[in-house]
């Protein structure tokens, strides 16, 4: 080999000062950076004969939606399928958007948030559904004072689909001793505009509930940062 070959791992110290995200955050702060470079201070090093940063770019690129939010969309897997990724960078990335999303959404104990204003909930909730690529059903088990105590995750679901019998809904209901249940679904086109399933849903599950005491009180469709509350729009409840 001559004296001009490129080593196997190009690290951030042997890029050009100004291009180094390490240096650029600390003059100009975090803002300052790129997704790519933001990236790369967790990713730490590039591939063979590639940049940390270049690598990150690549990351990106690979997501859903070419967006760095898309990384909330993958799996381990597919992110150590990536060149220059591997099994330690891909978990790395997968626990770096679970903080992310566990930052966007309130830490709450149990009992803690009450569960009488649908945006309060739909707030707490959006951060967990948005990124979903496929519909997921969830039940909140709510006591007496209609404090959240447990949340259940009923169904996953496609794209535009997710069961949720009132059977399956009101057995976790009785399970876990509810006093009262909200369900929740989201709509991972990012419009919680109800459809005539989702009404009809409504209807059944509020049924149900007054038969066996265990009122619905409310269903929730999430979207991207956007709701739809069935109770507050009148449908059924």
């Amino acid at each position: 080999m001559d004296g001009n070959n490129i080593k196997d791992n190009i690290t951030m110290k042997e890029l050009p000062v100004s291009e180094r995200p390490y240096e650029k955050c600390e003059q100009y702060g975090a803002g300052a950076l790129s997704d790519a470079e933001l990236l790369a201070v967790v990713i730490r090093t590039g591939g063979k004969g590639e940049r940390a940063t270049e690598l990150a770019t690549r990351v990106i690129n690979s997501t859903p939606g070419r967006k760095i939010g898309g990384l909330f969309q993958m799996s381990i897997n597919q992110l150590a399928e990536i060149r220059g990724i591997g099994r330690v960078k891909a978990i790395q990335l997968s626990c770096l958007a679970e903080i992310t999303k566990r930052m966007m959404s309130p830490g709450l104990c149990a009992g803690q948030l009450l569960c009488t204003e649908p945006g309060k909930v739909a707030a707490y909730f959006i951060p967990k559904m948005k990124f979903l690529e496929y519909e997921q059903v969830r039940l909140l088990i709510l006591n007496g004072r209609n404090a959240l105590e447990r949340e259940i995750v009923i169904s996953n679901g496609s794209f535009n689909s997710a069961v949720a019998s009132p059977r399956e809904i009101f057995y976790n209901a009785l399970k876990y001793k509810a006093v009262s249940v909200i369900v929740l679904h989201n709509h991972p086109s990012g419009d919680p505009s109800p459809s005539r399933e989702d009404i009809l849903l409504t209807k059944r599950l509020a049924d149900t509930g007054g038969m066996v005491g265990i009122p619905l009180l409310d269903h929730i469709i999430t979207g991207d940062n956007r709701y739809v509350s069935m109770k507050e729009s009148g449908y059924g409840l």
